[in-house]
């Protein structure tokens, strides 16, 4: 069996000019946006991959809507199997499902108008289906506004009932139905998919995949569906899929204005890409034979794209270029530091313990100590919350109606490991509670102010708490990068636990 790796090259022999990747990171660098990792394949070949330290590029991450097109591919091999039309009704797949009434515009669904975002609806209906035990019944019961296909509006809900869809035609889940036909073919390892409470997965988003795995998703659309000379996706999906369907102008600027195929969005520059919020990418540039995969947290994705235009784009020559040893050199080292710095900028444990015995503030508020305090009601539900500090490291726990839940932190470094409280997201993201990977490190600002900055290393999310303490009192609050939700974290209260 063929190698499923892609082979690594270096950027002369794929005829990209170095300093337009060293030019891309100081792009998104200068425009404050954070990339968790990215790789550039060019002609077949990874010229350039790198991840912000404490991120791995090994590591799976959340992708969102990038999901969306994954399920897209799956719906195609539905479709040369004969198993599926896309110009099937809806709600013939769902006899017991659909409402007593079925309006015009529901009847006149089809398979095509949920891959277009065209389903009819006025909003986004995820909103609506999340919360409930059966999407599907929740979905169909929503009133369908608009004659389907006449309107572009985004619609995850639209996607979720692309996974319902082939879960009956199919008999299988999107994961189980694409192992054998793209998962393993493509050498990647089985991915976890967030399900709805039935255990349909969700489509729209849930998916988890490494850096890896989301370029060769791009390389093998790039190669028409091909892989190591075997053709893995049905001919003539990949055009038919990747070609605009819609228009998504209205309302729309820049790379989300370009028109709308299944499930990908088309972009400037005759390119064409899947992606999900926060920065989650796989842009593929047919024109110039090359991928561009990237996972972050942003809350500017179009600020990354024009990064890329401005930056990567011109570099990509059309022929090899001439060696430059040094230049490689120069990007390799580069890349190999690439990282986000641990919280910084106050005292050490140590010189923190002296000020707050200065300044008369709680006795194990600094270094060297624990104490546990009683939170004030509040609509997070969290009773209380204790701190164990130590000279190098930390740990910060807090309990609720749903147990105890922590997370350990080193002063000026980042501490590994894991949490089932603090990175609780929502169910966009993960289940509730369940434990997920993260960095996190602290630094006492004052004798009285202890900060830790938390990664979710599998995520978009970088929460930051500010603890503040007195002689019997303590305050939280914080802020989160990017979120879907409220801003910022709730103000909390607490008193010293005696």
């Amino acid at each position: 069996m063929k190698s499923t790796t892609l082979p690594r090259g270096d950027c002369a022999e794929a005829g990209v000019a170095p300093e337009g990747i060293t030019g891309f990171i100081d792009g998104v660098a200068a425009r404050g946006l954070e990339l968790h990792g990215f790789m550039l394949v060019r002609r077949g070949i990874v010229v350039a991959e790198g991840a912000w330290k404490p991120y791995a590029i090994e590591r799976p991450h959340m992708l969102f809507s990038l999901s969306k097109s994954f399920t897209s591919t799956a719906v195609g091999f539905a479709v040369s199997e004969g198993l599926v039309s896309l110009d099937a009704p809806v709600v013939s797949f769902f006899p017991d499902e659909v409402p007593a009434a079925v309006s015009k515009n529901l009847a006149a669904m089809k398979i095509r108008h949920l891959l277009t975002m065209g389903s009819g609806h006025e909003a986004d209906t995820m909103e609506s289906i999340l919360g409930t035990e059966d999407w599907v019944r929740a979905f169909l019961g929503l009133e369908v506004e608009l004659e389907p296909g006449s309107r572009f509006v985004y619609n995850s809900g639209a996607t979720y009932m692309l996974s319902a869809i082939l879960r009956k035609v199919t008999g299988k889940g999107l994961t189980d139905y694409l192992m054998p036909r793209l998962f393993h073919p493509l050498g990647i390892e089985r991915p976890t998919w967030a399900a709805c409470p039935k255990g349909i997965e969700c489509g729209g988003w849930g998916l988890e995949l490494p850096l890896e795995a989301i370029a060769k998703f791009g390389t093998l659309y790039l190669n028409k569906g091909i892989w190591n000379g075997v053709r893995i996706i049905p001919e003539g999906w990949v055009e038919e899929a990747t070609s605009s369907h819609i228009d998504n102008s209205p309302g729309r600027t820049e790379d989300w204005a370009q028109g709308y195929g299944y499930q990908f969005w088309r972009s400037k520059h005759g390119a064409y890409r899947g992606d999900g919020a926060f920065g989650q990418f796989c842009l593929v540039m047919p024109g110039e034979n090359a991928v561009l995969a990237i996972t972050s947290g942003v809350p500017d994705m179009q600020g990354v794209l024009d990064a890329v235009w401005e930056s990567i784009l011109p570099a990509l020559k059309n022929a090899p270029l001439a060696p430059d040893e040094a230049a490689e050199k120069a990007l390799r080292a580069r890349l190999a530091a690439l990282s986000y710095a641990p919280a910084s900028g106050g005292s050490g444990p140590a010189e923190a313990a002296g000020s707050a015995k200065a300044a008369g503030s709680a006795p194990g508020a600094a270094a060297g100590s624990e104490s546990s305090w009683i939170v004030e009601r509040n609509e997070m539900k969290i009773g209380s919350i204790r701190f164990s500090l130590s000279r190098d490291s930390g740990c910060v726990a807090y309990g609720d109606g749903n147990g105890t839940h922590l997370v350990a932190f080193g002063f000026g470094f980042w501490k590994e490991g894991e949490t089932d409280g603090f990175g609780a997201v929502g169910p966009l993201a993960r289940k509730a509670r369940e434990m997920v990977p993260v960095a996190a490190s602290g630094v006492w600002k004052d004798g009285s102010t202890l900060v830790m900055a938390v990664r979710f290393l599998a995520q978009p999310f970088v929460q930051t708490y500010r603890f503040g303490f007195s002689a019997d009192r303590l305050t939280i609050d914080g802020t989160v990068n990017v979120t879907s939700g409220p801003p910022g974290i709730p103000t909390l209260s607490a008193k010293r636990l005696v």
